[in-house]
């Protein structure tokens, strides 16, 4: 009777253990790590700091599959580093056609997602939190903060309600360098990546209709 206990224990933690750690389940990497390693060795800068290797080679490996699926389309992957201080740039947007960094930029998390570092994050409506994971980009409109851009949160339970949380992103006053230097830390939104205000329409026509946006956060960010 006691092996029975035990075997049904050990069997119980082997599936909580592999549940905890596929949380995106349906988005399974489709390139290695060398092919994504070799990418990331070969990107034109441009000047612009390099993400970190860990967090894009994942980003790569969903950029892939979501292609291969054909939930995204277009050869622009945009990584939100969620791990870093908001007062430094941590929103890259890259021409994965020519390997290109083509923007580099500031971008605010939630307001209850933390102060100057991101913390907390939800899928919740009214959470004023940001979310996680892999996104669609979508339809452009014109709301209160201007230009904008709709993302589809392709995880469920991790970021499928951000159409519904009117999660987008915009421009906003409260990203740059000014507010920083005043307040300390970046400004912070209802849960959308906020971008400056005058480069976020240039970044919305590049990556609207179907493009691949991760965004990632870990409290270990020395992976590498």
């Amino acid at each position: 009777m006691q092996y029975k206990i035990i075997i049904v224990l050990l069997f119980g933690l082997l599936s909580f253990t592999s549940n905890k750690s596929n949380l995106s389940s349906d988005i399974v990497p489709s390139v290695s790590n060398t092919k994504a390693e070799n990418i990331y060795h070969s990107l034109n800068a441009k000047n612009f700091v390099l993400p970190n290797i860990y967090t894009f080679t994942k980003a790569v490996e969903g950029f892939y599959k979501l292609k291969e699926k054909g939930v995204v389309q277009k050869d622009f992957l945009t990584l939100v580093d969620f791990s870093l201080s908001s007062n430094v740039k941590r929103f890259w947007v890259i021409d994965m056609k020519t390997n290109t960094i083509l923007f580099h930029s500031l971008v605010a998390h939630g307001r209850n997602t933390g102060n100057e570092f991101a913390q907390y994050f939800s899928n919740k409506p009214e959470s004023n939190q940001s979310s996680l994971g892999f996104y669609a980009t979508a339809e452009t409109y014109f709301g209160k903060h201007g230009y904008s851009l709709r993302l589809d949160g392709l995880e469920p339970g991790i970021n499928s309600n951000a159409r519904e949380r009117a999660i987008v992103i915009h421009g906003a006053d409260y990203v740059s360098e000014n507010f920083i230097q005043q307040h300390g830390r970046l400004g912070r939104s209802f849960g959308c990546p906020s971008l400056p205000n005058e480069i976020s329409k240039e970044i919305i026509e590049t990556i609207k209709d179907k493009s691949c946006l991760y965004v990632y956060y870990s409290s270990n960010t020395d992976k590498i």
